[in-house]
């Protein structure tokens, strides 16, 4: 069932991948998320990344390593448990990127489901950003996440798990549509005192619909969880 899960959110992109055209980036995406249970069935989240690029340009061209820092990115969000396994969340998202400041509205509804040997989660979420000098951005997205024991068939401490994310995420800005597609495999492990530590590949695939100007983005991930 797992190498069934896997495939099914794997092969897709994987595909992509192997037919890469057009421009790429590529670099590194650490981040740091707090999350704080509240009385209520409520909780809070706390999350601070940054993006880092260390290589661009086009497939087949040589690219010398190029170290630009791109943006800073801090969100807090929170979320009600409205059913056992359904929480709706509202955001806020700040970033700092090239001198600007930019703001992002998020709403999201979230749906898990434990299985025997993994966790489904499902995430259906809007944002609309705003951005000086620009058009307001309207983004729909859907993602499918799953979280897999290695040991055993749930995390426990001291235990690696692997998290598998896929996403689609369609923007609209001005009239211009775009998709973008999201894949996202990570291996983490669990410390005691409710702490996770992941790292992995974040790839992103977009600007492919007019069939000329793809642009891949490849991020190793590193992200810190921490519960209080």
């Amino acid at each position: 069932m797992k190498i069934f899960l896997f495939s099914c959110l794997f092969l897709p992109v994987f595909t992509l991948c192997v037919n890469a055209q057009g421009s790429y980036r590529a670099g590194l995406l650490p981040a740091v998320t707090i999350d704080k249970k509240l009385p209520g069935d409520y909780k809070l989240n706390f999350k601070t990344e940054s993006r880092q690029q260390l290589r661009g340009g086009t497939f087949g061209a040589e690219n010398a390593l190029d170290y630009d820092y791109l943006l800073t990115d801090f969100s807090l969000i929170g979320a009600k448990k409205i059913a056992i396994d359904k929480s709706l969340t509202l955001g806020y998202l700040l970033r700092l990127e090239d001198g600007k400041i930019i703001n992002r509205s998020i709403q999201q509804f979230i749906a898990t489901k434990l299985y025997r040997e993994f966790k489904l989660a499902h995430r259906i979420a809007a944002d609309q950003t705003f951005e000086p000098d620009a058009d307001t951005e309207f983004r729909l997205r859907y993602r499918l996440a799953a979280e897999i024991a290695l040991n055993g068939q749930s995390v426990d401490v001291n235990e690696f798990y692997l998290k598998i994310n896929n996403e689609y995420l369609n923007a609209l800005e001005g009239g211009d549509y775009d998709l973008e597609i999201r894949f996202v495999p990570l291996l983490g492990y669990k410390f005691p005192a409710d702490k996770k530590l992941e790292a992995g590949l974040d790839y992103r695939f977009s600007s492919f619909i007019d069939g000329d100007a793809a642009e891949h983005r490849f991020w190793f991930g590193i992200n810190l969880y921490q519960s209080i």
